[in-house]
């Protein structure tokens, strides 16, 4: 990645900052904070704790959308086998332990306990737990349960990303441990911006989105550069 790359889209980020876009993924912010204040795997009730924290006034579509139910399913395996599913997470969760070994040990519990629910009910239409290709939920559950070790994790926008950045190396496969390392090494870059933090904390409501520090910024940063809002500016390497 280049520094004059960086640093121009940081620049190109505060002004969609400044803008009417500005609130486009405001939502991930309001989930992780209700995310924060309800996640416990000691509770009596894991299914009812889990659907508790994964909620949002707005919008459904990180755990719901056309064919994709991540949300639904875990609900199912819940039901099925608390004990189990909350090791799975308790696994997930242990910093311990390769980010890499967690994530594909999560997506082969996931892979069992699918094989088990279609088994006890064949009738069922479902044929996917939807946390394996994209890791999408994988990286949400990681984002909401460590805000500043972790974002949400899109595959094609972050291979597009070290594109603009102009790196010559681009992972044509999933590259968990690399893509949490770049979040890092952005995060830091967005810190350091004191006129960005405050832009950003203005938008932020106390009690309804999580305001301490959270690498969803580098999210909304990272989307914001490769699904171009309308006023960016794409970087000159003439300049």
């Amino acid at each position: 990645m280049q520094l004059k790359r960086i640093q121009h889209y940081i620049d190109q980020y505060k002004s969609f900052l400044k803008s009417q876009d500005r609130e486009a993924f405001l939502y991930i912010w309001e989930s992780q904070q209700i995310f924060q204040e309800r996640w416990d795997l000691e509770v009596e009730d894991l299914q009812a704790m889990y659907d508790a924290v994964l909620q949002n006034s707005q919008t459904r579509r990180l755990w719901k959308g056309h064919a994709y139910e991540p949300k639904l399913m875990m609900l199912h395996f819940i039901e099925m086998q608390p004990a189990f599913v909350k090791q799975m997470f308790q696994d997930l969760f242990d910093e311990s332990k390769d980010l890499e070994g967690r994530c594909s040990r999560f997506v082969f519990y996931c892979d069992t306990l699918l094989e088990n629910y279609k088994e006890a009910y064949p009738l069922k239409i479902e044929n996917n737990h939807y946390h394996d290709d994209d890791y999408h939920m994988i990286f949400l559950y990681l984002a909401f349960r460590y805000p500043e070790s972790y974002t949400l994790y899109d595959a094609d926008s972050f291979r597009k990303l070290l594109e603009v950045l102009g790196s010559p190396d681009i992972p044509q496969a999933n590259d968990v441990e690399r893509f949490a390392k770049v979040m890092l090494t952005l995060n830091r870059f967005l810190a350091k911006d004191e006129a960005l933090q405050e832009l950003h904390q203005q938008r932020l409501e106390g009690g309804t989105h999580y305001i301490k520090d959270s690498l969803l910024l580098v999210f909304d940063f990272y989307q914001c550069i490769t699904r171009p809002w309308p006023g960016l500016q794409e970087f000159d390497p003439k300049s």
